[in-house]
Order: structure tokens, then sequence, then C-alpha cells
């Protein structure tokens, strides 16, 4: 009877760890996708304030004309 407790016990502990492996993937998974999404919005400003810094050297250069 002890076995078959304990083999319960053990698989009630691997279900709770699979879980909680679970929870801290999707918490993982989440803060990878919100970087990703930060880098991307980072990239886009510098992009645009690039594109701006040019703007402004060619009106000074008066390549614009």
């Amino acid at each position: 009877m002890a076995d078959n407790k304990q083999s319960f016990q053990a698989g009630q502990t691997a279900g709770r760890a699979e879980e909680k492996s679970n929870v801290l993937m999707d918490k993982v998974k989440d803060a990878a996708t919100s970087a990703g999404a930060s880098a991307q919005t980072a990239g886009q400003k510098i992009s645009e304030t690039a594109g701006g810094a040019v703007n402004v050297v060619k009106e000074k250069t008066g390549i614009n004309k």
C-alpha cells in the first residue's frame, strides 16, 4: 500500500513541477516578445532620427534644391 501512495505522491509532484515549468515558460515567452517589440520600436526611432539628420544636412548644404 505504501508503494501505491508513494507512486501517487510522486505523480502529483511531477504534475506540479510540470505546471510550474509551463507557467515559467509562458512568462519567458511573454518577456521575449516584449523585448522584441521594444527593440523593433527602438530601431524605428533610430531610423527616423537618422533620416531626419540626413534631411537637415541636405538642407544646410543645399543638396535638397
